[in-house]
């Protein structure tokens, strides 16, 4: 199911795939390809619109708040997200931008809570070190905070909830402080409570509300990209209400 959440069977990325394929069935069945062309192509063009994105984000992220109240919290987790593949030899697996960003966010939460710090995530497709792995280094080494849970089997956003309720709860901790983007929180903190902890949300880079302008009009490629990340979430988190 992970392989398949980011494959070009996703929207809006299967649009792309889309258009191309509507243009051979135009060579056989005009109508039906000029039509098929035409869908994709729009869908494809209001996907990348800024008004769009911006209109996914907040319907995502309606019910995060800019802060929650940390009373009863126990302990701090850190949700991974991505990784720069290495070689295998000479250049190691890298933590990607997102990755950095959470670890920055919950170094800052450690220095006012003084809460142990969990971290998860596992192998991506193609690495050779697990994200948590790579987190516990990045947190210990570059910005001096211990990691007292490792959790490096998991390869979605639930699996990190329910691998890393298992480490916490064999030393009595059932609250805790979920460190993600805000985007990533709903399904993240639906993940935990679902498995048994009391998760309290912490935003990550939570976009703040602008007026709309022309240029939310016009397509742009940092647009289409978010559309990607807020339908992922949307579609994620419903189809864990429904498998889990």
């Amino acid at each position: 199911m992970h392989s398949l959440s980011y494959s070009v069977l996703m929207p809006p990325t299967v649009l792309i795939a889309v258009c191309p394929l509507a243009a051979l069935v135009a060579l056989v069945w005009r109508r039906i390809g000029v039509v098929l062309m035409l869908v994709a192509s729009t869908c494809l063009y209001l996907s990348a619109l800024p008004v769009v994105s911006d209109q996914l984000s907040r319907a995502l992220e309606t019910d995060v708040p800019d802060r929650a109240d940390l009373t009863g919290a126990q302990a701090i987790i850190v949700l991974s997200a991505g990784a720069h593949l290495g070689d295998g030899k000479n250049k190691p697996d890298s933590l990607d931008g997102f990755s950095i960003e959470r670890l920055a966010s919950a170094a800052r939460l450690y220095r006012m809570v003084k809460l142990p710090v969990a971290v998860t995530g596992g192998h991506i497709y193609g690495s050779t070190t697990a994200l948590g792995s790579l987190m516990k280094e990045e947190l210990e080494q570059n910005f001096g905070i211990p990691v007292k849970w490792s959790e490096e089997a998991s390869r979605t956003t639930f699996e990190n909830a329910e691998f890393t309720a298992r480490l916490l709860k064999a030393d009595h901790i059932t609250s805790a402080i979920i460190v993600t983007h805000a985007w990533h929180l709903p399904r993240a903190i639906w993940s935990f409570e679902h498995v048994g902890i009391h998760a309290i949300p912490w935003p990550v880079a939570q976009p703040t509300i602008r007026p709309v302008t022309v240029d939310d009009f016009l397509p742009s490629l940092s647009a289409l990209g978010w559309t990607f990340y807020y339908l992922h979430e949307l579609i994620g988190l419903a189809y864990y209400r429904l498998r889990f």
